[in-house]
């Protein structure tokens, strides 16, 4: 097993560590999570009688830096990036029982 693999930016491919793919998947993960939670709070301060952008990017930002709320988003992104490794590589073993 070798220890680079591939990844695709903006079109082209790089060689690059494996741990180096991993934290870029767990990173990305981190910052969609952070982006849904943006939109959901700005939405939802918008649609409030006396909200507004700027008081939702407020709230958001206050929310977003929060010691524990990072540590989920990380701890998330990171037991999801594992299985789905954990997952492919158990898949792809060649075993009959792991087929459906």
């Amino acid at each position: 097993m070798t220890d680079r693999t591939m990844i695709a930016v903006a079109g082209k491919s790089f060689s690059v560590p494996r741990l180096a793919k991993r934290l870029l998947q767990v990173l990305t993960a981190m910052g969609l999570t952070a982006l849904v939670s943006l939109i959901i709070v700005v939405a939802n301060s918008v649609l409030m009688s006396k909200g507004g952008s700027v008081q939702g990017l407020n709230t958001w930002l206050g929310f977003i830096q929060r010691a524990d709320i990072i540590g989920t988003m990380l701890l998330t992104s990171v037991v999801t990036v594992c299985y789905f490794y954990w997952d492919r590589a158990n898949s792809s073993s060649g075993s009959s029982s792991n087929r459906r």
